[in-house]
């Protein structure tokens, strides 16, 4: 029966089991720091991650039990607020500035992103949208292309404050949902070429992207200036070999590693429990997308299960990117490891939307175990 059925257990075993290594590796790897540069308080980072994850946690058990297709109806007022946010943000005395970036908003002592509202309101209003407007998908100007436009909008607001990974990661996610709902893939395709177009213009007009393009290149060449985080990323990944150092036995979290606790962390993770370490918690991972795939697949509904599949692929494609960046697989992208780096708002985000994957969960028709 509709609402009767338990949330899904692996997704949420799988998350409290993430939520509380990364808890434990961002004590590890933020010690230092906090130690150094905050007046000797070797907790200042963990103490304020586990504040924001236990609201996070409370938040998803609450929306767990909110039937989502409520989320739904309110997802166009969500997705406007974000715009509006978006606008603001750019504004002196509103946004706030911090390493060249306007992309926080504080409020008191609490600092916020509304790209991460963003990314959640967006999932829910392009399910929403397209539940209803599957058949005209098929269309290029009457079905695709409103969608594309709403994705250049918010794509350029994120462009200019500026932050050019959350540009890339939301994109992605928002071409995985209109991909799902059935759009056309010879329409991708035509769209390849200006996407590509539009993605070595940003590159080429933010000077922090084209800085981050050739040290990816050629890190070697200025090893003690923009090259440096990458270099003590792989040494320290290296040296972890096939067990690690130890639980908090790592070298270059000690100010080597420049904010190993940020979207390096997964360094810090490799140097100190080694490649048996990554695989369980990449396993851990793999856990939840496989399952957050199931419930997209065997949800009774359009829209939950585009809701599914595009929460399930805003944090496995974070977790990708952000392991390829550290491996230097890729140019750096500046996205964070979900669960690990710190960042108490977008945590708190994260989970809550981890709630609304748990509902939808609930009235999936799929053996549990």
């Amino acid at each position: 029966m509709k609402g009767k059925k338990p949330f899904d257990f692996w997704i949420f075993i799988s998350v409290l089991m993430l939520l509380s290594i990364g808890l434990i590796m961002l004590f590890s790897a933020s010690y230092p720091s906090a130690y150094n540069y905050h007046n000797g308080n070797a907790y200042y980072f963990v103490e304020r991650q586990i504040i924001f994850a236990v609201v996070g946690v409370i938040g998803m058990l609450i929306i767990s039990r909110v039937d989502y297709h409520k989320l739904g109806k309110i997802s166009p007022i969500l997705f406007v607020i974000s715009l509006v946010l978006l606008v603001l943000v750019r504004i002196p005395g509103i946004g706030t500035k911090l390493n060249g970036a306007y992309r926080w908003i504080f409020i008191g002592p609490i600092s916020f992103q509304p790209s991460e509202l963003l990314k959640i309101s967006m999932i829910l209003f392009f399910s929403y949208s397209l539940s209803k407007r599957r058949d005209e998908l098929k269309y290029f100007f009457k079905g695709l292309l409103p969608y594309l436009i709403l994705i250049a909008i918010f794509s350029g607001l994120l462009l200019i404050e500026p932050h050019l990974s959350c540009t890339v990661l939301v994109v992605i996610v928002a071409a995985i949902i209109l991909f799902c709902a059935g759009a056309k893939i010879k329409h991708f395709m035509l769209l390849g070429i200006p996407a590509v177009g539009a993605l070595i213009t940003a590159i080429i007009t933010l000077p922090h992207a084209r800085k981050r393009l050739t040290t990816f290149l050629d890190p070697m060449q200025d090893k003690q200036g923009d090259s440096w985080q990458i270099i003590q990323s792989l040494y320290a990944i290296g040296s972890g070999r096939l067990f690690g150092k130890g639980l908090g036995k790592g070298m270059q979290k000690h100010l080597y590693l420049p904010e190993p606790y940020n979207d390096f962390i997964f360094a810090v993770i490799a140097e100190e429990l080694g490649f048996i370490g990554v695989l369980a918690i990449l396993m851990l991972f793999f856990v939840f997308i496989w399952r957050g795939i199931k419930v997209a697949i065997n949800t009774p509904d359009v829209f939950g299960s585009l809701v599914a599949i595009g929460l399930t692929s805003l944090i496995g494609m974070q977790v990708v990117i952000n392991v390829a960046v550290v491996t230097s697989s890729i140019p750096a992208t500046g996205i964070a490891l979900p669960f690990f780096s710190s960042g108490g708002t977008s945590l708190t985000f994260m989970l809550c939307s981890i709630g609304i994957l748990l509902n939808i969960s609930k009235q999936a028709n799929y053996d549990r175990i």
